[in-house]
């Protein structure tokens, strides 16, 4: 499995960004399929937006299509996501997940990752 850890987490007002960042061990680049979860206290994981092995299939969940942007730097082994426009409803925590996938292949299934970070808190403010 590969290890995971997010980072860019913190409190906002809504209106702004924020950019959240995964870092991922070195056997990562070009093997897996990533992802980012969100999940608001009482709610069930849910996707928010995923990228294939090199980037070339991305998808987003209705609710942040338009304002976030998923994209990966293989030879850094990142993978980042700018959110743009937060609202209060984007508060949660934000988990990265990878899986050993398929040239283009991106699930939006929470079973379907294999590894998952520690996650990382985004709190936005009215």
């Amino acid at each position: 499995q590969v290890q995971l850890v997010e980072s860019g987490g913190g409190l906002v007002q809504a209106g702004t960004s924020l950019r959240l960042s995964c870092a991922a061990s070195k056997d990562f680049v070009s093997k897996y399929a990533v992802a980012w979860f969100r999940q608001a206290p009482g709610k069930e994981r849910e996707f928010v937006g995923g990228i294939s092995r090199v980037g070339r299939v991305r998808q987003y969940a209705d609710s942040v299509k338009g304002r976030f942007i998923i994209s990966r730097d293989n030879a850094q082994s990142t993978v980042s996501l700018q959110m743009n426009r937060l609202n209060p409803e984007d508060t949660a925590v934000y988990y990265c997940a990878a899986y050993f996938a398929v040239t283009g292949e991106v699930s939006q299934s929470v079973s379907r990752y294999q590894s998952w970070g520690q996650g990382t808190q985004v709190t936005v403010s009215s």
